[in-house]
C-alpha cells in the first residue's frame, strides 16, 4: 500500500471511528471497520488497539484546539479581547470533541490529556500575562495558574453540557465570560465583549458565504 493511500486510509479510519464512538461509545474495533468499509487487518494497522484509536482521536483533536486557539487570538492586541475571541474559537472545537474527552477519559488519563494541552495553555498564559502587565487584567494568581483555572472551566463547562446542566447553545458564551471574569473582567463587560463578538461573528458568515459564492 502507498504512503498516501495509507494515510488516506488512516484519516478515512479516524474520522469514521469518531462519528461511530460518538453514536456508540462502546464500538467495538469490528464495528468501526465495517463503518469504514475496511476489513479489521486494516484498523489494526493503523492503530494497535481501541485504546491506540482513541489516543489518537484525542490527539487530532488537541491539535484542533490548539489551531483554534491561535486562530482566535491571531493579531488582537487588546487582551481581553484576544482571550474571549481564543475561547470562542476552541469552545467550537470543543463542542464538537466534548463526548469523546468523556470517552477517552476510560483509555487515556485526565494527566495525558493535560500533557497534550500544554502548548495551549503556555499560550493561554502569555495572553492572561500581557493582561496582568497591562493592567486589563486582575488575579491573585498568576498568569501559569490561572491558565490551569481556565483550562478546568473548559473540561467543567463540556462535562456540565454532557450531563444536561448547560445548554449546548449557552456554552460557548458561558466559556468565554467565565474566563474574563475569572481574569478580573468587570462582568458586565465580560458579557458585553462577548456579545459584540458572537454578532460581529454572525455578521461575518453572511459575507463569508456570498463571497464564496462569488468564487465558484
Amino acid at each position: 500500500m502507498t504512503s498516501g493511500r495509507a494515510d488516506a486510509n488512516r484519516r478515512r479510519i479516524e474520522q469514521v471511528a469518531l462519528t461511530e464512538l460518538l453514536r456508540d461509545p462502546d464500538a467495538s474495533m469490528d464495528q468501526i471497520a465495517r463503518a469504514a468499509g475496511v476489513v479489521r487487518r486494516t484498523v489494526y494497522g493503523h492503530f494497535p488497539s481501541r485504546e491506540a484509536l482513541i489516543a489518537a482521536l484525542v490527539d487530532s483533536a488537541v491539535d484542533a484546539v490548539a489551531r483554534a486557539h491561535a486562530s482566535g487570538r491571531e493579531g488582537v492586541d487588546d487582551p481581553a479581547e484576544a482571550l474571549a475571541r481564543a475561547a470562542l474559537a476552541v469552545w467550537e472545537i470543543a463542542d464538537r470533541y466534548r463526548l469523546l474527552v468523556a470517552l477517552a477519559q476510560r483509555s487515556v488519563t485526565m494527566e495525558g490529556i493535560r500533557e497534550r494541552l500544554t502548548p495551549v495553555r503556555e499560550a493561554c498564559a502569555a495572553v492572561l500575562q500581557r493582561g496582568l502587565d497591562a493592567g486589563v487584567f486582575a488575579s491573585p494568581l498568576p498568569a501559569a495558574a490561572l491558565a490551569h483555572v481556565h483550562e478546568q472551566v473548559l473540561f467543567g463547562l463540556m462535562e456540565a453540557v454532557n450531563t444536561g446542566a448547560l445548554a449546548p447553545a449557552r456554552a460557548g458564551r458561558s466559556a468565554a465570560e467565565t474566563m474574563l471574569i475569572s481574569a478580573g473582567v468587570p462582568a458586565a463587560r465580560a458579557a458585553e465583549l462577548v456579545a459584540e463578538l458572537e454578532e460581529s461573528a454572525e455578521a461575518a458568515g453572511p459575507r463569508r458565504d456570498a463571497a464564496e459564492a462569488v468564487r465558484r
